[in-house]
Parts: structure tokens; C-alpha cells; sequence
């Protein structure tokens, strides 16, 4: 059975070297600063970088990686360690200013009850009200000296200047396709072939990665999406829109297809390029791709790409999935 993350500590970490070294090397010289944000999106590792963070400091054996062994590390572990602490919020798109107050910034005042901090994670920061924000600034500007606030933010736009300028900011990048095919098959034992795909799908998201990786249809959707493309200039449209609805149990599952044709297109269009087929992802189904790289312009292929990407937009806006489809799937058979 895999271990959890924060059992590997942060060589359990795939990418983000740069973040992970920058709080290495704060604890190790002792210049852990009193505030910071990491932003990256949802799935990126926000969450699991601050909490080996928070259980590094907290850590009895005082090193630049949890033990994972010490009382306070367990403590950590079972969601239990009383100078740890995650501020939740009631309202799905707010963090108000009483939670902050309540929470966090009279909470400050009473010092840690075992531990050397007392450390606030504040997951979806960015949801904030301004004046939570500006109730949070004062314990920012002026923190007890054993006070470590942590904010994770999908993006620190929403975040007030005063705020942002005040915390050292730490930005989590994709991780490279390479890092998380490497991950797939070393820590999930996905075969080479599926790892690469479902690599390039999670697009640089460890969390993406994981879902699909614990999905045992992934594959299936994969092979179904390929199906749907290779026979796309002889069915009808109609047939296609029967064939995703009744392929697809949710609103994701058909974003993931969507993604699937953008990856086929991709490769269609690379094939064209450089005739080169170890560079293409879904390699295995060459002479498929071949025909379609013969048959479509570059400009034709760039249209569906683009078609593809709008279904998205329009199905996240909530605009009819029949005619969005429809659209799109005339434009593939058109082109």
C-alpha cells in the first residue's frame, strides 16, 4: 500500500523544487518568515506543502523534514495537533470577517498550548472579504513572535495589495510531464503507455493526476473518445451527441472527453508537422492519425482545436450541450 504524502515528507513532493528548497533552506537558517502565500490552482499541492511546512517546524527532531514518528507529527497526521490550525468558512464563496477574527486573529493572542508556533493554514484565501483581509492585516504587520500564517490561493489577484506586498510569495508551477509520468509509474505503477497519457491529460496538476489514476474508467473514456474521433467523417452528428451523453455520468466526465479530441487533434497536427510518430502520444493509433493529418489543412485542424476549446467554455456557461456539441462536432466533420 502507497504511504500517505506527508509520511514521505517533501521528497514525497512531485516538482515545485523551487518551493520546496526556498522552506527548506528557511527552516534550516532559521529565517521562517511570519507570513506567506502559496498560489497555484486547485490540485496543484497547495495543501499538502503547507501542512508538511506547518509539521517541519512543529517537528521534534527539528529538521528540514517532518520525522513523521514524534508525538507532534503524529498529532499532525490525525488532523489533531492543537498549534496547527486550518480556518474554515461556512459560506461556499466567502471567508468572513468574524471567521477570521474568531479563528485566527484573536486565536493569535493565546500562545501555542505544546509547540514552538502557532501556525494558520488558510485554505481558499482568495475568498476573503476586504475586511477580513484587513482584519487579518494587523496580525500580519504585527505578529506575535510565534504566529506563522500560511494563505493558499488559487491566485492572489483578489488578494489586497497591502496583504500580498506583506507575505513572501511562493508560486506553484505545473510540474513538468516527465516529473508526473515518472510519478505515475514509480509511486502508482501505471504501465508506460497509460502513464504518458494520463501525464499529458493532468496537464502539470498533481491532484488532476491522482483522479484519474484512481479512476478505473479512464481508460476506457480514452479508448471510447479515440473510437469517436477515428470514425468522426462518417457519423452523424447526431450519433456522436447520442454517443457522449450516453458515455458521460457527469458534467467532468465530459470535459474529459472534450480534452481526449483536444489531444488527438494535437497529435494529429504534430504528425503532419514533423511526420515524427514517437513523438506523438497516442502513438499506437498511427494509422488513423496518418489519414487525418492527410485529409485535414493545418488551418482545418487549428478550426477544430479552437471549436474543442470553445465547447468547453460554453458548457462550463451553462449553454445548451446539444447545440454546443453540435457545433463543435460539425466543425470536426467539416475540417
Amino acid at each position: 500500500m502507497r504511504e500517505p504524502d506527508e509520511i514521505r515528507g517533501f521528497s514525497g513532493i512531485v516538482g515545485h523544487r523551487d518551493v520546496v528548497s526556498h522552506i527548506q533552506n528557511a527552516i534550516k537558517t532559521g529565517k521562517v518568515s511570519h507570513a506567506y502565500i502559496l498560489s497555484g490552482e486547485k490540485g496543484s499541492g497547495k495543501r499538502l506543502i503547507a501542512t508538511l511546512f506547518a509539521m517541519t517546524l512543529q517537528c521534534e527532531e527539528h529538521g528540514t523534514d517532518p520525522c513523521g514518528q514524534c508525538t507532534s507529527c503524529r498529532k499532525a497526521l490525525s488532523g489533531n495537533h492543537p498549534d496547527i490550525i486550518y480556518v474554515t468558512h461556512e459560506k461556499p464563496n466567502s471567508i468572513g470577517v468574524d471567521e477570521i477574527r474568531e479563528q485566527l486573529v484573536d486565536d493569535a493572542a493565546i500562545r501555542p498550548y505544546e509547540s514552538p508556533y502557532k501556525i494558520y493554514i488558510v485554505e481558499e484565501a482568495s475568498k476573503m472579504t476586504p475586511q477580513a483581509q484587513n482584519a487579518l492585516l494587523k496580525t500580519i504587520e504585527e505578529p506575535p513572535e510565534y504566529v506563522i500564517i500560511i494563505l493558499l490561493a488559487e491566485n492572489t489577484e483578489s488578494l489586497l495589495p497591502t496583504v500580498n506586498s506583506r507575505c513572501v510569495n511562493l508560486s506553484l508551477k505545473p510540474v513538468s510531464d516527465a516529473e508526473m509520468k515518472e510519478y505515475l509509474m514509480k509511486q502508482l505503477h501505471m504501465p508506460d503507455y497509460q502513464a504518458e497519457i494520463e501525464a499529458a491529460f493532468a496537464q502539470g496538476n498533481i491532484g488532476r493526476a491522482k483522479r484519474i489514476a484512481e479512476s478505473s474508467d479512464f481508460m476506457e473514456t480514452v479508448n471510447n473518445a479515440i473510437r469517436l474521433m477515428k470514425r468522426s467523417r462518417d457519423l452523424e452528428v447526431s450519433d456522436m451527441i447520442d454517443a457522449v451523453r450516453n458515455l458521460t455520468k457527469d458534467r467532468q466526465e465530459t470535459y474529459d472527453y472534450l480534452e481526449i479530441f483536444d489531444m488527438w487533434f494535437r497529435d494529429v497536427l504534430l504528425f503532419k508537422a514533423t511526420k515524427d510518430v514517437d513523438g506523438l502520444l497516442f502513438r499506437e493509433e498511427i494509422n488513423a492519425i496518418r489519414e487525418r493529418a492527410r485529409i485535414s489543412s493545418y488551418e482545418g485542424i487549428e478550426k477544430i482545436q479552437e471549436a474543442i476549446r470553445t465547447a468547453g467554455e460554453r458548457l462550463r456557461a451553462n449553454v445548451n450541450f446539444d447545440l454546443t456539441l453540435e457545433l463543435m462536432f460539425l466543425t470536426i466533420k467539416e475540417n
